[in-house]
């Protein structure tokens, strides 16, 4: 029996784009909807008509470009698990990835190829370079039409392996189905009123789970993608956003904080912007303010997901900024989140009570792969456990108060780094900050601050840590401050904590 195309994720992304309107825009290349399908249907046959089974593990290492968006597609709408590989990918993980997934086949874009053969001359996988897929026709030929495309259980069956960005450990591969996404997508397209006129400049990797939603709503709406395979020179980014007429950009906390110091944002205008989507990790509050006062007229996001819930979980109504800020908003329309203490009650809204964030709904995925201890650690009665630690105002609206595992306790105090980010980030001269807990004899751990200057800026470690003493309490001013150059992140733009602590033991104190 064939899968309908509602059960199919592939065909149920691709069936509102007109033939002849773009779907994805790279450079000088255009990919309208029409000849999108025919890619992608080609490709999927041409899985098929080797031997994949349904729910194999297909490997796919590239950047942002249109071969990663056709082999994508293709490989989920054959049925197949798609098996993104994380930007600045290296040997170690291009094989913990493959040996991980059980893969046995992988597409890689043609810039990689030399290297990943040589990454794999070890390893039993099959390496397709970009060149050999692209000598197929651009529709199905051959056998291919004859071919039965297996059946889609949407609620079981797998699309995608999404590696998690392993900023805490070793990256464990989240198991993503076809209905986790479409749920997923269709609450994201409710809320940012998504149509096909929506062109979206689309900057965060497409391996990421936070770029991936902006590829699906769009291409479920009808819409089009502006593909960058760089943010090495932000400034040209707003200038193609602006030639492209785009409607909407997505980042990450460093994305904006880049775009707001090193880049003419706050001095452009863009005529088609409508929108902003801030997610990955919390943009302090401050940063928030001034990136919605450098575009007045474009309506800002302020969103949390993780990728174990597909993306998204909550989203703040842009309307809402003032009066909320600091807020993540409440869940999407068909998740449930709860703020649960350790005995498994609900904090009381509109107090100071602290609890852990819980999430259920159909976004919720299945758990990591092949990883049961894991899995049973944050899925628990069809529950997922953040980790993320939030408090609820009289309203319902949740404050991230931090991550558990990142709290510093300290001379018996219980101290959120987020709190101290947030107030040296109001430093005019500072271009980014992160904070965390080294161990200390006297004060079990103490307060470590990394600290990135902006250009040109008067930065010191005395003249920051008197600029805390006058905004916060004691307890809370950092011990050991270190100016440094830049902070450790990791391929999706996350602060990598866990180095800082390594480098605050190597580093004598101030």
């Amino acid at each position: 029996m064939k899968s309908s195309d509602e059960d199919n994720l592939a065909k149920w992304l691709l069936s509102a784009g007109e033939d002849s309107s773009p779907a994805v825009l790279f450079r000088d290349q255009v990919l309208t909807y029409g000849g999108l399908r025919a890619q992608v249907e080609a490709l999927a046959g041409m899985f098929l008509a080797r031997g994949f089974q349904k729910g194999e593990r297909i490997g796919l290492y590239c950047d942002n470009v249109p071969f990663f968006v056709v082999v994508y597609l293709a490989t989920i709408h054959a049925g197949l698990c798609s098996v993104p590989f994380p930007p600045g990918t290296d040997q170690k993980m291009f094989r913990v990835i493959i040996e991980a997934a059980g893969m046995r086949c992988a597409l890689v874009q043609q810039k990689y190829v030399r290297h990943a053969r040589e990454w794999a001359a070890d390893l039993a996988v099959e390496l397709l370079p970009e060149n050999s897929v692209a000598e197929m026709p651009a529709a199905p030929g051959g056998g291919a039409p004859a071919l039965e495309f297996p059946r889609i259980d949407p609620e079981v069956d797998l699309a995608v392996l999404s590696f998690t960005s392993g900023s805490t450990g070793a990256p464990k591969a989240v198991m993503v189905t076809h209905r986790n996404i479409q749920c997923n997508t269709g609450d994201i397209i409710l809320y940012m009123r998504l149509t096909s006129e929506d062109r979206a400049m689309l900057v965060l990797p497409l391996s990421y789970c936070f770029g991936a939603s902006i590829l699906h709503t769009h291409l479920r709406t009808g819409g089009s993608v502006v593909l960058c395979s760089s943010f090495m020179f932000p400034e040209k980014v707003l200038g193609e956003m602006e030639t492209r007429g785009c409607t909407g950009f997505a980042g990450v906390p460093s994305t904006y904080q880049i775009l707001l110091r090193k880049t003419s944002l706050a001095q452009r205008r863009f005529p088609a912007l409508r929108w902003l989507q801030q997610a990955g990790g919390k943009l302090p509050a401050p940063v928030i303010a001034e990136l919605a006062a450098a575009q007045p007229d474009v309506k800002l996001f302020v969103m949390y997901g993780q990728t174990e819930a597909t993306a998204r979980l909550s989203y703040l109504e842009p309307g809402m900024l003032a009066s909320k800020l600091g807020s993540i908003g409440r869940g999407l329309a068909s998740t449930r989140l709860e703020v649960l203490k350790e005995d498994g009650t609900p904090v009381e809204p509109g107090s100071d009570e602290v609890g852990e964030i819980v999430a259920s709904g159909p976004n919720v995925t299945r758990g990591y792969w092949r990883s049961q201890e894991e899995t049973a650690r944050f899925f628990r009665n069809g529950k997922l456990h953040t980790g993320d630690l939030a408090r609820v105002d009289r309203d319902g609206f949740l404050y991230i108060v931090d991550r558990a595992r990142d709290f510093i306790k300290s001379m018996g105090n219980r101290i959120s780094p987020q709190e101290v980010e947030e107030t040296i980030s109001t430093h005019r001269d500072v271009l980014h900050v992160a904070v965390v807990g080294v161990p200390d004899e006297l004060f079990g751990e103490a307060i470590a601050a990394f600290v990135v200057p902006r250009a040109n800026g008067r930065l010191d470690e005395d003249r920051l840590k008197a600029y805390c003493n006058e905004r916060l309490p004691n307890h809370k001013v950092p011990q050991c401050v270190y100016i440094v150059d830049s902070l450790p992140t990791n391929n999706f733009g996350k602060v990598l904590k866990e180095e800082l602590r390594k480098l605050a033991a190597r580093v004598p104190r101030t």
